[in-house]
């Protein structure tokens, strides 16, 4: 008959189907019993089972892969997964200190795309911190929200830090006792009410993030009171204490007359030691130094920017690029040289090219750390016979 010539042709599941509508079988059932027919083919062509089996697992699971963990349990990620959102599947601890995987017995990048029946054995690491770089890899929400959130967490870390430093400095710039105004907590409220935060780590996270100044902080928590100044003068034992430890930060930069503070330089300028600068409060990152011709630094807003300057005496070495434009002719590049070695500098990078138009242009990466022996140099280069120019970049 013409229903069993249709079980045969299509199993009984769609006869059932089929007897339970009036219209026959819909476009997607169609579709799905039609692939089923083409795979039993394809099983009859396939002498080799685990052919069968890989070819089969590719073409039921498109959008997911099934791996398993080290004990054998079995784990589904959304496919282009990596082992960094397997890691987190097991904990958000794992996840935060993944770093690196073994995939099947061998050591694989992180980036590493996840494929179906693999085994994964996550290393870890105490050291290891999620990365923002991780962000542009990892498939699964779960991973891409924790990742976030300690990197957020990090960062406002940072900014807590950065923020009570610099109210810090505020305070001894201004000759009051920062650490007798933090133990103090009954005058915190008119001074967080002022800025409508929770508290003081808040208050501190916010000067730090470059949206309220310390001085703003620090001109709260005084006012106009005569008895609050007078409460909060230093004692002797504090200036001594202050005096002792002030020395100059490593980076040579200071804040309002005060030294050692949390600094970076920024490299699209790479300041020199005697350049003119301008700080720029980032967020949670400290304070960026660059040049003040520098274009960045002409953008930066004006609401976090901060007066920077050098320590005196400061004695940092600092990476410099010079771009020299020559002619193109025999010891042209041993003058130039010769003029590196009269300075006392080192070149530590050298590229030269020679242009269309027959001239050369040689580009020397060094480190000076005074901008006055910087000039000294471009001058003596500019000097020599076959020099048209040279510009720091």
């Amino acid at each position: 008959t013409q229903d069993m010539h249709r079980t045969a042709e299509l199993g009984i599941a769609a006869h059932w189907k089929y007897k339970q509508s009036t219209g026959g079988l819909d476009a997607k059932d169609a579709a799905q019993f039609a692939w089923l027919r083409q795979l039993m083919e394809f099983q009859k062509d396939v002498a080799d089972p685990a052919e069968f089996l890989d070819s089969v697992k590719v073409d039921l699971f498109t959008d997911e892969v099934y791996v398993f963990t080290p004990r054998g349990e079995l784990k589904v990620f959304p496919r282009g997964a990596t082992p960094v959102d397997f890691a987190y599947s097991i904990h958000s601890e794992v996840g935060e200190h993944c770093a690196g995987a073994r995939v099947n017995g061998a050591i694989v990048p992180l980036r590493y795309k996840l494929k179906n029946g693999d085994t994964l054995e996550i290393i870890t690491s105490p050291q290891q911190q999620p990365s923002k770089d991780w962000l542009e890899f990892v498939a699964t929400g779960r991973a891409r929200s924790r990742i976030r959130a300690h990197i957020r967490a990090e960062e406002r870390k940072g900014a807590v830090k950065l923020g009570r430093e610099l109210t810090e400095r505020a305070f001894h710039k201004n000759d009051h006792s920062f650490s007798r105004w933090l133990k103090n907590k009954g005058d915190h409220g008119t001074v967080t009410r002022r800025f409508e935060v929770e508290d003081v780590e808040e208050l501190f996270a916010q000067v730090g993030y470059g949206r309220v100044s310390a001085q703003e902080v620090h001109e709260a928590a005084t006012g106009d009171d005569n008895d609050s100044s007078q409460d909060l003068r230093p004692s002797f034992f504090e200036k001594t204490v202050r005096r002792v430890i002030g020395k100059d930060g490593h980076e040579g930069i200071r804040i309002d007359d005060v030294d050692d503070v949390l600094v970076r330089f920024a490299k699209c300028c790479n300041p020199l030691p005697g350049d003119a600068i301008t700080g720029w409060i980032t967020r949670g990152r400290g304070v960026s130094v660059h040049r003040r011709e520098c274009p960045k630094a002409l953008e930066i807003d004006p609401d976090r920017r901060i007066d920077v300057s050098w320590s005196d005496a400061v004695k940092v070495d600092r990476p410099v690029s010079l771009r020299v434009a020559t002619a193109d002719r025999p010891g042209i590049l041993a003058n130039v040289s010769a003029a590196f070695t009269e300075s006392g500098v080192n070149i530590r990078e050298a590229n030269c090219r020679v242009d269309q138009d027959g001239s050369a242009v040689n580009l020397f990466q060094f480190t000076v750390n005074d901008v006055a022996k910087l000039r000294s140099l471009m001058r003596k280069i500019s000097q020599i016979d076959g020099v048209y120019d040279v510009q720091r970049t």
